[in-house]
């Protein structure tokens, strides 16, 4: 077992690196769930601007904005997800990602806070017998201050066959 780097401990080198096996996840809210994402992934958060609309656009598209010169898709997660309408208010955000060498935009209802979660604090994806029920998209679930945190692979969300429509539309 690997023993933490104490602050105030001295040696020949000026910085010791101790390797931690965990990652840093920024969390979000959709209704009253908890999310998490791998903040390597996320690029900025804004505050929510209506987006141009897309004709033929999938329902959960909607629409681009154009950030810095670069048209970004923007993409409600509660649509995709098939939860409640939501309703946009001052909490309302853009979390805008980089993922597989494109700029996108998910809009959620609130971005919470940056966790740094141990591997053995993420508990594996339960199986469900149902076609029907698809958790590709989870990488795992954990729980923070008596919350369950569902952890997406936001990569594999994006690039998913479904998601293809997104570069269809902006394109």
């Amino acid at each position: 077992m690997q023993q933490p780097y104490a602050a105030g401990s001295s040696g020949s080198r000026s910085k010791k690196t101790v390797e931690v096996d965990a990652s840093e996840f920024l969390t979000f809210r959709l209704g009253v769930e908890s999310y998490g994402i791998e903040i390597l992934k996320v690029q900025e958060i804004r505050g929510y601007e209506t987006p141009t609309a897309i004709a033929n656009a999938p329902d959960f598209i909607k629409g681009v904005i154009n950030l810095r010169g670069v048209i970004v898709p923007i993409l409600d997660l509660r649509i995709k997800f098939q939860l409640a309408q939501a309703n946009y208010d001052e909490f309302t955000v853009a979390i805008i990602l980089n993922v597989a060498g494109r700029v996108v935009g998910v809009v959620v209802d609130s971005v919470s806070d940056v966790l740094t979660l141990a591997t053995e604090s993420i508990r594996a994806t339960p199986e469900f017998a149902s076609a029907a029920f698809d958790t590709k998209y989870i990488t795992g679930l954990a729980t923070v201050d008596e919350r369950m945190l569902i952890l997406l692979d936001i990569e594999k969300l994006m690039t998913g066959a479904d998601m293809a429509l997104v570069d269809s539309a902006i394109h």
